[in-house]
Order: structure tokens, then sequence, then C-alpha cells
């Protein structure tokens, strides 16, 4: 599972990354895997539902939330992705972290994949981090502002023109710096510094972004635009989070990164068999 994970061919289902947090503040699941052995037990339910990668969090990110200390992030999440690697050796796991100490560590310890909601714009020492290990995937999320301020008027230009730009001036960053652009994913940041109108404009125009030639990652699981289209608590959004997960889908989003795995690991399946039932069609009636 793991050898290519990340290099299936777009029109296929997306990989499914499965959300683990460690925290007792996030969105949506704070405190229910705090404990060692629930986040465990969690994380094989998630592996057994169809998810080809895990992202362990231990730093909630949600709207107005504090920053956690780099001996608390640790303490969290490297005794979990410890036990993990051994339950579980073939699935890749991911660090959604911005300090480039839990970075380092969690790569020590076997992660295949770091997750910066800054881009790699909050610890100047990231870059150069996971530069020094070269099976690293790098996940580059746009985020304007921080967690604790990002909802209070976000603005922008043009939304899709300008996190364009965002991310070709931090490609070009990494690449400077020793990553190669093989090993670099983006995410558009739904949610992240963006009002309703925005969130809907990147995910009607996610294949907007492919012109950079590199994978996208979608977190759109759960998350408050859909709350404000369809107002819902936020543990009973998940036809909003599969509505997102099929336009993603449709435009060839190679991640999706969510909450309930068994729900979009079928819900996928389905519309990928569709899908390539109308191509099939498609190219007959051509010949």
């Amino acid at each position: 599972m793991k050898a290519d994970t990340l290099a299936k061919m777009r029109g296929s289902s997306p990989i499914i990354m499965g959300i683990l947090n460690l925290t007792e503040d996030s969105f949506s699941d704070g405190s229910l895997y705090l404990d060692k052995t629930k986040a465990i037990k969690r994380a094989g339910e998630m592996i057994q539902e169809g998810a080809s990668i895990i992202d362990l969090g231990a730093e909630s990110t949600r709207p107005r939330s504090l920053p956690v200390s780099e001996e608390q992030e640790l303490a969290r999440i490297i005794p979990v992705l410890e036990q993990l690697k051994k339950a579980y050796p073939t699935v890749q796991y991911s660090i959604d972290t911005r300090k480039s100490s839990v970075a380092k560590a969690a790569l020590e310890y076997g992660a295949d994949i770091i997750n910066d909601i800054s881009a790699l714009g909050y610890d100047a020492n990231m870059v150069e981090t996971v530069a020094k290990y070269p099976h690293a995937k790098l996940i580059l999320m746009h985020m304007q502002g921080e967690p604790q301020t990002m909802q209070d008027d976000p603005q922008y230009d043009e939304v899709l023109s300008d996190i364009l730009s965002f991310f070709k001036q931090r490609i070009d960053y990494c690449i400077t710096k020793g990553i190669t652009k093989e090993n670099i994913m983006l995410d558009p940041g739904i949610g992240f510094g963006k009002n309703l109108v925005h969130n809907l404009k990147l995910l009607a125009n996610l294949d907007y972004f492919h012109q950079l030639g590199l994978p996208l990652v979608l977190g759109a699981s759960r998350k408050s635009f859909i709350n404000a289209i369809n107002p819902t608590d936020v543990n009973q959004r998940l036809e909003g989070s599969l509505a997102a997960a099929a336009w993603a889908a449709m435009q060839g989003v190679e991640v999706i990164r969510c909450h309930d795995v068994l729900s979009h690991v079928k819900f996928l399946q389905v519309f990928a068999a569709i899908g390539k039932e109308r191509i099939s069609n498609s190219i007959s009636k051509g010949a």
C-alpha cells in the first residue's frame, strides 16, 4: 500500500487521510483521543475502514485556538506514532504541526508526511528540518492570518489567484532550500482565513490549482461552511462533507482529509465507479 500511494492517477478515487486529533479542544472531536489507547484504537478503526494515511495532530488550529507547547505536542504525538508504526507499518503517517522540533522527532520515528498549516511560515527552522529527510512529503496549506484571528474579516483581491500566487512563492522557497518539488502537496485551506464565499469558490474551482502540477489535499470535513449553508451540529455534517468530497473527486483532488473515513470510502467508491462508466460510454460513443 505504502509504495506509491500518493502516485495514484487522477480520475480514480482519492486517497483517504483519516484525522486523529490528540487534542482537548479540536472543533469536532477534541478530548476524545487524548488517551493513547483510545487514539491507537481509533487509528486502527480508520485503517480498517480504508484510510491510507493517518494524520496526527496535537495542537488545535480551529478559530480562536491557542498554541500548545513543544513539549506537550511531543508528549501527545510520539508515543502514539511509535505504537502505530509497529502495529500498522504499511500505512503512511502524517504529522500536523508547525514546529520543526516536533517534525524532526516524528520523522525520526518514521513519519512520512509533515502537514504544516503555516506552509513553513511559522517556524524558520522547519524548511531545513524537512529537507534533511529526502523521503518526507510536505503539505503546504494556505492560511490567511493566525488561528486566533483568521476568521475576523478575511479579505482577498481574488481568492483563487491570491492563493495561487502564495503557493508559487512557497514552492519556490522550498525548492531553493532543498525540498524537491516531487515531495510537495498543496492544501487550499478551507476555513482557514476564508468566509463562506471564499470557501465555495475554492471548492468549485479546485482544479484551478492543478496548473502547479502537484497533488492536492482537501480538508473540508465537518467545517463551518457547511453549517453556514445548512445549520447543523458539528458532528452532524456528514452530508455536507460528502458533497465537498464529491466536488473534489470530480476535479481530480488526490487526497481527502476527513473524520468519517468509512462513509467517505464507500461514497467515493460508488462515485468513482459511476464516473468510470461515464468515461467508458463517452469513449465508446466517440469511437
